[in-house]
Order: structure tokens, then sequence, then C-alpha cells
């Protein structure tokens, strides 16, 4: 259904894959839609738990195509491209009540590197590596990397990240908190499904919670979020989960979460 993506449910994950992997997975017009699309159908899947985004092939994402575009540079009103294509994408992803894991097997740049920023976790590859690449067509951050960037590495290193374009190693980014954990290449499926696997049998409601709680945060004083903790522990309290995982820690068994 989709020509660009490629979408599948198994076991309770959603697999979203980049499909252009003889041009490193680049955005082409209708890409964005797609992906945003599909993150919003996983997410209201009731069989879905978790979702994975990846890319096909040696790359994760390089950004825009710019070879889809060259004829119309100076006619573009590059705005309007980032409003109606990529901040739906983005937006898609953070709104998603679902934890959106990132399995970053190569290449992220530009748009690329903001869009494996916008997930929840990010699996590396130590044959991945992250490059605002905006500042060396003369462009600036967009798809949230304006956002994300410095809140995960502080506003100096931000700047030096995206007005020189530094390209960063996968090693370097799992220093710097961009990535939560960078393995070998072959052992990239095996970290992303032994996260996957811990998703698909937690507590969905209590995640998805906590998944809006951070989110907040970012722009909420501490009276705010004390506030926030009571309602969101209100509706915890309130689920069949919660009982269950008591129940489970009384009987000193594994608590079978449903997410109810």
């Amino acid at each position: 259904m989709y020509q660009h993506i490629l979408s599948a449910v198994t076991d309770g994950v959603a697999l979203i894959t980049l499909n252009r992997p003889d041009n490193f997975n680049a955005f082409v017009e209708t890409m964005n839609g797609e992906l945003a699309d599909a993150v919003k159908k996983a997410g209201k899947d009731p069989q879905v738990k978790v979702i994975v985004l990846t890319g096909a092939g040696k790359a994760f994402c390089s950004g825009q195509d710019l070879k889809d575009i060259k004829d119309k540079i100076g006619e573009r009103n590059l705005g309007e491209s980032v409003e109606n294509r990529y901040n739906p994408m983005i937006k898609a992803i953070c709104n998603c009540p679902k934890p959106v894991i990132c399995r970053l097997n190569g290449v992220a740049a530009g748009a690329g590197c903001s869009l494996a920023l916008a997930c929840d976790m990010v699996i590396a590859s130590d044959k991945a590596w992250l490059i605002e690449a905006f500042v060396h067509v003369g462009l600036v951050l967009d798809s949230g990397s304006s956002y994300f960037l410095p809140r995960m590495v502080g506003s100096k290193k931000a700047f030096e990240i995206a007005a020189m374009g530094t390209k960063l190693s996968a090693a370097e980014a799992v220093q710097l908190g961009l990535v939560n954990k960078v393995v070998p290449h072959e052992e990239l499926d095996a970290a992303t499904k032994q996260v996957t696997d811990y998703f698909v049998k937690a507590p969905a409601k209590a995640v998805s919670y906590i998944k809006k709680m951070l989110n907040q945060s970012l722009q909420a004083d501490l009276d705010t979020m004390l506030q926030q903790e009571a309602y969101y522990q209100q509706l915890a309290g309130f689920s069949a989960d919660y009982k269950e995982g008591i129940t489970a820690f009384i009987e000193k068994r594994p608590p079978n979460f449903t997410g109810n």
C-alpha cells in the first residue's frame, strides 16, 4: 500500500522500513506522508505494542533526496515543505502512544538525523553515524532537530554539531546521549529484539503515560509536572496491569500484563 516504505506487524511489533536503499533511503515527495501514516496506523492498532523504525540496505536515512529537487532550487518554498511534509512526520512519532524504537543501521543525515532523534530509543550499529548536514548546503535545522539536539547535548555542543555539520560516529553519539546503545552491526537485530521483547510484555498504559509525561516535562515547570504525575498515577492506579503487577509481586511470579 506504500510506494517508498514497508510496514508489517509481527508478534506485537510494527516494523516500518524506509525502502529506497539505492538512494540511501532519502526522502522524496510522498515518502514523509507514508511514514507518518504508517506510524499513526500502528499507534492505533491494538495488536501493536511497539514500533521499530529502520532503513533498508546500508543506510538509515540520508535526509532529503537532493537529486529529486535539483531542478526546483530557488523556486520551492522550503518552509511549506517543512510544514507540510516533515513536521507531520515528526509529530506522528512524538504523539504516538506507543514506544518508537530507531534501529539505526547506517547513516542518518539531515532530516534522517532528526528522524532518529525523534524516536523514543535508538539502538545503533557500530557502523552507523549521524550528521546534521543542513549547514553544508546553506540550510538550517529542521524536522525537530532544533528542539531535540540542545535538550540532549546542551546548547554549546548543539551549536557545534549544527553550525559545523559535525559528523558523529555511533560511539560518539552514545557518549553524548543521542543514542541509547551501540552494538556490533551483526548484533543489531538481536539488540533491537531484546528491546522490543521487553515492550511487548510491558504494561502498555504505563509506558504510554510515561512517554506523554516526559514529553510534557520538556516545556513544563516542577509544579505542573507534580500535577501531571498525580493525574497519570491516578489513571495507572485504576488499570488492570497495576492490579496484576501487585498480585504478581506478592505471589513472587513474573507479571502477565495485558495493556488494560
